[in-house]
């Protein structure tokens, strides 16, 4: 029998799987279903040689990332338990080939979605699970998405998220926006050539002012916060003062962000040693210093500059207020900087130059008594100067260089971590969607005719219960109905009022019967151009004349921001889209499909994540300024020579030469209007009072100087113009977008640049004063400038 097993067991065949799964016969017990067991790694897998890592030398990258993007916090034992765990599984690669900061932004990702605390501490099982579910994700070093799902559907993005995000990128949800839109950079590398393929409009994502991250600023930790507390109508009373704190810390760390707010160790240095040397040498510029208001007490006739929320008194005197307290301001002898070039009024943030004169008492135990810290300080600030708050570039405010060149380079400081709007931050996916934005654009561009996929149609104050307003957009959509198809513009924004008169308040356009036949001859009009509905994303904003506010408000200011129209006055213009695109004729492939989406007052429009922003709002500013603003006295002549020699030379100068002195951006109007400055020197000004068009410039000019200094949509006391307060966020123009829309029937329509902002006002689309002309804005993406048009009807 041993010699007969000895034979048959020489003639079993040689088994090449060192593991093999036993068999499922009875005889050896074995179960039906076989065992799975663990793959084992690929011979061609790189191996990782182990390094001790400290913890002092990741510390800065695990700051960059953990603190500055997600806003964690990291204690010392979780640092060196993640430095061990990066040190063994990268290798010497990890600081080279980025390996380290992948792991990193993937612990923090996992950690946030399930945890809610923000600090990580290092003892505990929850940070080792994380980063052994990450260490069954990586081979070679790297972190592979393929294999996420099958070990761990909460440590990594998976497969199936990136697929759904590649085919619809405008469909993200806002937990989607929180791990970089769910694109890396190295999805954006492996699909380059299929996505620069898609249509420009599926890059195209509507965030309304309900749907944007709310943020807070901490003054602290200098980051922004994720504020996590659910939003409320009726919010606790604090959150009235944490929306006007916020207003000011945002301003404050910009002006500290400034240079001329910096003090520079080197000017210093060389300043105390010239002025040992020689007292004649003329001395460097000396640097602002802000004075909180606080510090004043004790201080009387000194100059100090201030920086505060204008306001007034409950005895009627104006007032600036910071975070430690409030003082009297005299204005009497104040000039505005620049002259007649901003408005100012209550409710703006400002920077006042002056002396402070101190009293015993300004008026006793009254409601102006002097009330020390936190309260209205005594004595009297006499202001010199008042300007605004200095304006910061969009790429100052991110961190970056070149932004608007297609490419960018990482500069120091800066929030390019930070996803302002719910579509990927600038740090993590601003290069690559950058970079496909312009294969997009170049391959649906012709290079014959400078039109096409990248323009955005902006129309204004579209009065539906007019005859008039419906003939001018049957003009302007025949216009567009005449180009080819795949020239068709991606967007039409439609931004009200859509009625003269407020609806629902007894007012001259009727109630909610008339409003809903309104929005009917809308969708006739627009049934007669399927093209253009199957081809494009319509737009609608709201203004102060459309349900519901404006059932309680008959047409004053309502509370912004404003909730979209109410879907039973919209129901057939759905219906005219959802016919052309149920009939048009597209191909197989092309699944993207014209849509009318229905805004919030104020609403934004991301392109291409946040490689550009465009902000939509309509409010009469213009109005609202000049009832609101502060009256300066007439400039006094001086018998100066040298002084009368500088007015001359400054009125003579030209807009160039003063940019190139003064080194600050001018505005750029259009393409067709000279350029000019921010700072409107007082000849020309009075020139511009007795012609046209330069008149209407210096309007629009005041106007965007104005509204991108406060870097604030609405820079009015809540009593004047209402706020949500949970939501008074989505106000905020900081970081600045790519452009503004401005839409105000009372200013003239202009297109123009500022600090890099380019500021448009379409005006109503019946233009006033000219019979039978309809103008609009044509916004082109691709050169992020928009031009006034007009057409006869």
């Amino acid at each position: 029998m041993a010699s007969q097993s000895a034979s048959s067991a020489s003639q079993i065949p040689a088994i090449s799987d060192p593991s093999p799964i036993p068999s499922s016969s009875a005889a050896f017990g074995t179960p039906v279903h076989p065992i799975r067991r663990k793959q084992t790694a690929d011979a061609a897998t790189p191996s990782i040689l182990p390094i001790s890592l400290p913890a002092a030398t990741l510390r800065p990258l695990a700051f960059r990332t953990f603190t500055k993007k997600h806003n964690l916090t990291l204690t010392s034992s979780a640092l060196q338990t993640i430095a061990i765990f990066i040190g063994t599984h990268c290798g010497s690669g990890w600081r080279e080939e980025g390996l380290a900061e992948k792991v990193l932004d993937e612990a923090a990702k996992a950690w946030k979605k399930n945890r809610s605390s923000v600090i990580i501490p290092g003892e505990g099982s929850d940070l080792t699970n994380i980063l052994k579910n990450i260490e069954g994700c990586m081979v070679g070093g790297r972190i592979v998405h393929q294999r996420a799902s099958s070990r761990n559907e909460n440590s990594v993005q998976d497969q199936g998220l990136s697929n759904a995000v590649l085919a619809r990128p405008g469909s993200l949800s806002r937990d989607d926006s929180q791990q970089s839109l769910g694109l890396t950079t190295l999805d954006l590398e492996d699909n380059e050539e299929a996505l620069a393929a898609q249509n420009p409009r599926s890059w195209l994502r509507v965030v309304d002012a309900f749907e944007q991250p709310r943020l807070s600023y901490n003054a602290t930790q200098k980051l922004f916060e994720v504020v996590r507390k659910r939003p409320s109508l009726l919010p606790d009373p604090t959150r009235r003062m944490a929306l006007i704190r916020d207003r000011y810390n945002i301003v404050h760390q910009r002006l500290m962000r400034n240079e001329a707010f910096q003090t520079s160790a080197v000017a210093l240095s060389r300043s105390k040693s010239l002025q040992r040397s020689s007292s004649e040498t003329s001395m460097p510029p000396q640097a602002y210093k802000l004075t909180p208001i606080a510090n004043l007490l004790g201080r009387s006739g000194s100059t100090h500059v201030l920086l505060g929320l204008l306001g007034n008194s409950p005895t009627g005197d104006l007032i600036l207020s910071d975070l430690t307290g409030s003082i009297a301001l005299d204005l009497q002898h104040a000039r505005p900087v620049p002259e007649d070039g901003a408005w100012f009024t209550p409710g703006m943030m400002v920077l006042a130059e002056g002396l402070y004169e101190e009293e015993g008492s300004v008026a006793g135990p009254g409601l102006a008594g002097d009330g020390g810290v936190g309260g209205t300080i005594g004595g009297i600030f006499h202001v010199a100067s008042i300007g605004g708050p200095p304006c910061e570039r969009r790429d100052v405010t991110l961190g970056v260089t070149d932004i608007g060149k297609g490419s960018s380079t990482i500069a120091a400081g800066g929030f390019g971590w930070t996803d302002f709007l719910g579509v990927g931050s600038e740090r993590a996916d601003g290069p690559a969607m950058r970079n496909l934005e312009k294969k997009v654009m170049e391959k649906h561009h012709l290079a014959s005719r400078p039109i096409g996929r990248s323009r955005v149609i902006i129309l204004g104050e579209i009065n539906l219960d007019q005859s008039k307003t419906l003939e001018a957009l049957k003009q302007l959509l025949g216009v567009y109905a005449l180009e080819q198809a795949e020239q068709t513009p991606m967007a039409f924004v439609l931004i009200g009022n859509f009625t003269r008169y407020a609806v629902l308040a007894g007012g001259g356009s009727g109630g909610s019967i008339e409003y809903k036949e309104y929005f009917d001859s809308l969708a006739s009009v627009l049934s007669e151009y399927p093209s253009i509905l199957e081809d494009s994303t319509f737009v609608f904003v709201p203004g102060d004349n459309d349900p519901w506010a404006s059932a309680f408000s008959a047409g004053a200011a309502a509370v912004l921001p404003k909730r979209a129209l109410p879907e039973m006055y919209t129901s057939r213009v759905k219906r005219a889209f959802a016919t052309a695109n149920a009939e048009a004729k597209r191909p197989s492939d092309q699944k993207l499909r014209g849509e009318a989406i229905w805004s919030t007052n104020p609403s934004r429009l991301a392109m291409f994540g946040p490689a550009q922003e465009l902000v939509i709002f309509r409010d009469d500013l213009s109005g609202r300024l000049r009832r609101k603003a502060l009256r300066f006295g007439a400039v006094a002549g001086t018998g100066s020579p040298d002084a009368g020699s500088a007015r001359r030379a400054r009125e003579n100068s030209t807009p160039t030469d003063e940019h190139e002195a003064s080194g600050q951006e001018y505005m750029d109007v259009d393409r067709t209007i000279e350029s000019a400055q921010s700072v409107v020197p007082d000849a020309r000004a009075k020139e511009m009072a007795h012609t046209g068009m330069p008149s209407d410039l210096h309007a629009a000019r005041k106007l965007v100087k104005t509204m991108l200094d406060q870097g604030y949509l609405s820079p009015f006391p809540l009593t004047d113009r209402p706020l949500l307060w949970d939501f008074g966020g989505s106000l905020n123009l900081y970081p600045l977008p790519t452009a503004l829309v401005l839409m105000d029937p009372e200013a003239p329509p202009f297109a123009l640049t500022y600090e890099g902002c380019h500021a448009m006002n379409p005006g109503a689309l019946v233009a006033p004063g000219k019979r039978g002309v309809a103008q609009w804005i044509e916004y082109d993406t691709r050169t992020r400038k928009g031009r006034m048009r007009d057409v006869r009807f």
